[in-house]
């Protein structure tokens, strides 16, 4: 069990920071500033893979937890598991901040200021660079090291940087569904719920066809 609960305090870090800086931005103004909206998302990341990746990975992210499924280093029957637990703590990250934040609109939701078709797009490629960059760097199904939290720390500041006013820059189930189900504007969640799965497969895929022999094995494919 600690590896779940691992996952949900991590998940819940990565909302409850993440979106509240959003919500902080709007309410003051653009005190915070976009900037420093996705500095955010990036260091609550390196500081949980830090803090928890030892114990479960630090994947905080569904879609990274298919990835790592996808290229034969997680067990299918810890997917679900570790996606009811990521999403909980997205949720009760969600709940905590409408408690902070009662009058705050859309809990800082991911939605696109693109067509719905070209935000798909988007996030099925962020998720791509991002799991591309995690499989990359981690050991086994570990996010785990200096190293591995300072490159996904990275990556994930830099694609809210550039692609969050467009799409949210969300890369992840979890992260969208915990603000959109307690805002409770569900209009754009399939997109959210299932580019990162997507891009996530094409990650491992970019393993495929660029690293050696036994970085990965896209079930049983082998690379």
């Amino acid at each position: 069990m600690r590896r779940y609960f691992a996952e949900l305090i991590g998940t819940f870090a990565l909302v409850f920071c993440g979106t509240g800086a959003i919500i902080i931005n709007h309410a003051t103004g653009g005190s915070i500033t976009h900037v420093g909206v996705s500095a955010v998302f990036g260091l609550v990341v390196l500081g949980m893979i830090f803090s928890v990746g030892d114990v479960s990975g630090a994947h905080l992210n569904p879609a990274v937890s298919l990835g790592f499924w996808l290229a034969g280093r997680f067990p299918g029957r810890e997917v679900i598991l570790y996606s009811l637990f990521q999403t909980g703590g997205a949720l009760l990250a969600s709940f905590l901040l409408r408690l902070f934040f009662p009058n705050a609109p859309g809990l800082g939701e991911t939605l696109p200021a693109i067509s719905p078709g070209a935000a798909f797009a988007m996030e099925v490629t962020l998720t791509f660079f991002l799991m591309f960059v995690i499989i990359n760097v981690s050991s086994g199904s570990r996010e785990t090291g200096m190293f591995a939290g300072v490159a996904i720390g990275s990556v994930v500041a830099l694609l809210a940087l550039f692609a969050g006013p467009v799409t949210g820059a969300s890369m992840n189930p979890a992260r969208s569904l915990g603000p959109a189900l307690v805002a409770g504007n569900l209009e754009h969640l399939w997109i959210y719920v299932c580019a990162p799965p997507l891009g996530a497969a094409l990650g491992i895929l970019g393993c495929v066809f660029t690293k050696e022999k036994n970085c990965c094995n896209f079930r049983n494919s082998g690379c």
